[in-house]
């Protein structure tokens, strides 16, 4: 912890130099860089700034704790700031006067990271953050935070904490009278949240009474609980954002299932739901007791952000599929025309030396990998929901939906179902003897016949329909409702650079791909157009007007190029994190046009990725390109525009308008060497 953090990486006016979540991250980032412990500033703010949009960093109490697992990162660091009027970090209790930016390195040891989790449980400790709040100068505040003062909870700072796992045992602990509880915590980087959350509910426990072992799974690496103590528990709870491990070991319990948040927050309220629910008598079969729609996840959530999470964990799994399968596709036609999916099969028709063959050998191939989309699809919707007892009636529903013709919206539909009906089963209270095999034979079997039932009889057909009226629609657009459906498509992919609206708009256009027709096909060209369009731009502004963007900004827009021709939209989301106010509505206005364009002109493609690569299968080909020329002009001129407004506004302090005032004034490359070292 020693060199973790000095006074230099402690700044006690922070609220003199920022204002927002944003503008505080990168002023301390900016000390880190100073130290050399950051190599690319704007790369490691991207990689903020994706933590941040997963879920907010700040805590009750007065506490934000900005974080990430960075490859831009050269050793584990932390920063302190504090700020006398607070910093909105997404709080329920408003601002936080205390922020910590943690920064681990992409392949941090497992010492540093557990030096890193001990830290966040200190700042569970209420005498812990009283001195910090109370330190005078930054030496003072950085030598608290290494636990070299008495001040650091009794004595003892992080550096001399116990490790991720394991809890104090309360008063009475291990006597036959004590409630015992066992508990999960984790969070996506497993850095932070995953052990504030274990501190609070071990301090809860403390005060309540009960035996509590929580077994934090974070970056660290994780310790088992004691079977033993698993089997005496009286109940579960789980505190987290990805999924438990070994979720199996807790079957049979009274569980309470909630977000890692819910654990920082309301520790009492979980203890105590989990002693009236052992009171009662529920159990599960598998220790998950939310049902789909109202319990899932933190209770904070609505049914919005639950189905999206759910939504977005299928496609995030089809996509490979959809790149593979669609790309052979795509080569099949490029190399044997657009008639070789009429060439018989090639395990009873391949000739070595004709072209044609090897058409059709990448066209099958690809097309039995092109299969698997809407079961794939189903599957992982039903895994979000329901984990893993969850992807068999996932696929099968996802394969009664290929059956009856219902498509992508039958796919959809079925993971869902999936998902639900799996839940459903798993809250009957059955008999010790049958939860051994209740998830490998029960839960499948019950599962997949209610969802195949369903789908074959109930929702299939309709949802069929449905399908085929969309087709159908899809296939008579013309003049303005196509114009009007490629602005939506083209808003809707640049709007978030690779986030949910992208991904929902991209999976629209490559369901239409499992049974292409004029329509679908003028869908999925005018959809990768506009993805292109944003990373495009901002190389284009680098080249045209670099004085307006960073040295690290300059050498992003390079390889902005190649992700942009590739149709790689999360190229520009290093641009958008550093500015998102003039980068994204840009993006958006130049995706628009471009979407506009492609469905005028009727450009088709038959291809789900590929960028330029894939322009001979394009249909209207240079007319297509044209369309995104126009929009890259687009995105470029008012980023330029917006980006040159800012040079005559009064520096905020979030260091981007200092620096576009300082390149005013012909300083621009002294204030990027001091600022960002050119990175190797």
């Amino acid at each position: 912890m020693t060199d973790m953090i000095t006074a230099d990486l402690v700044d006690l006016e922070l609220d003199l130099s920022a204002e927002t979540k944003e503008a505080a991250a990168r002023s301390l980032a900016e000390r880190m860089v100073a130290l050399g412990r950051v190599s690319d500033l704007e790369g490691f703010l991207a990689d903020v700034a994706a933590r941040e949009a997963q879920m907010p960093t700040g805590l009750d109490g007065g506490i934000g704790i900005p974080h990430c697992r960075s490859a831009h990162v050269t050793e584990p660091t932390l920063a302190f700031g504090r700020s006398a009027r607070g910093i909105d970090f997404g709080a329920p209790d408003g601002p936080a006067d205390l922020i910590f930016l943690i920064a681990a390195p992409a392949g941090a040891d497992d010492a540093h990271l557990t030096i890193l989790s001990s830290l966040a449980r200190q700042l569970m400790d209420a005498e812990f953050t009283a001195a910090l709040r109370a330190a005078s100068d930054p030496a003072s505040a950085a030598a608290l935070i290494r636990g070299d003062e008495a001040a650091t909870a009794g004595g003892s700072g992080p550096a001399g904490a116990d490790g991720p796992t394991g809890a104090e045992e309360p008063e009475g602990a291990g006597s036959a009278s004590a409630f015992r509880i066992v508990a999960v915590t984790s969070c996506p980087t497993g850095i932070a949240h995953t052990y504030m959350a274990a501190e609070a509910l071990e301090n809860a426990a403390r005060e309540a009474g009960v035996e509590l072992a929580v077994e934090t799974q974070g970056s660290a690496g994780f310790t088992r609980l004691d079977p033993a103590v698993v089997a005496a528990a009286d109940a579960v709870v789980f505190a987290h954002d990805v999924p438990v491990r070994d979720k199996e070991r807790f079957a049979g319990k009274p569980t309470v299932d909630v977000g890692v948040k819910a654990g920082i927050n309301r520790p009492a309220e979980l203890l105590a739901e989990a002693r009236e629910k052992a009171a009662r008598g529920e159990v599960t079969a598998d220790a998950r007791t939310p049902s789909p729609v109202d319990e899932a996840g933190e209770s904070g959530d609505g049914y919005g952000t639950k189905l999206r999470t759910w939504l977005m964990s299928g496609v995030s799994y089809m996509v490979p599929f959809v790149a593979a399968g669609g790309l052979l596709i795509a080569l099949g036609f490029a190399i044997g025309g657009w008639k070789i999916d009429k060439a018989p099969s090639v395990a009873e028709h391949f000739i070595w030396t004709d072209h044609t063959s090897w058409a059709a050998l990448l066209f099958q191939i690809g097309g039995l990998a092109f299969a698997f989309l809407v079961p794939v699809l189903a599957g992982y919707i039903a895994y979000g929901m329901a984990d893993r007892p969850g992807l068999v009636p996932g696929f099968v529903g996802g394969s009664v939906a290929v059956t009856i013709d219902a498509g992508f919206l039958g796919g959809l539909a079925a993971g869902l179902i999936a998902g639900a009906v799996v839940l459903a089963v798993q809250r009957v209270r059955v008999p010790a003897v049958l939860r051994g095999i209740m998830p490998v034979v029960v839960i499948p079997l019950i599962s997949s016949a209610v969802v195949g039932f369903l789908m074959f009889l109930v929702v299939g057909k309709p949802i069929a329909s449905l399908q085929s009226a969309l087709t159908d629609w899809l296939e008579g657009l013309s003049g303005a409702n196509a114009i009007i459906l490629g602005v939506i498509l083209g808003l809707m992919m640049c709007f978030d650079l690779g986030g949910p609206l992208n991904k929902v708009a991209y999976a629209f256009a490559v369901g239409g791909l499992a049974h292409p027709t004029d329509g679908s096909l003028k869908v999925m060209a005018a959809v990768m157009a506009a993805g292109m369009v944003p990373p495009l731009a901002m190389a284009l502004a680098t080249t045209v007007r670099g004085r307006l963007f960073t040295r690290t900004e300059r050498e992003n827009g390079k390889a902005a190029w190649f992700l942009g021709a590739s149709f790689i939209t999360e190229g520009a989301i290093p641009f958008a994190a550093a500015d998102p106010l003039r980068v994204i509505p840009a993006s958006m206005a130049g995706g628009a046009v471009t979407g506009a364009l492609s469905m005028a002109f009727g450009c088709t493609l038959r291809a789900p990725h590929g960028g330029v690569f894939v322009v001979p299968l394009i249909g209207q080909p240079l007319l297509y390109l044209v369309a995104i020329a126009a929009g890259v002009c687009v995105s470029t001129a008012v980023v330029v525009v917006l980006k040159g407004a800012r040079k005559t506004t009064t520096p905020s302090g979030d260091g981007t308008d200092a620096r576009a005032g300082a390149e005013a004034a012909g300083v621009a490359e002294a204030v990027d060497t001091k600022r960002v070292p050119t990175t190797a």
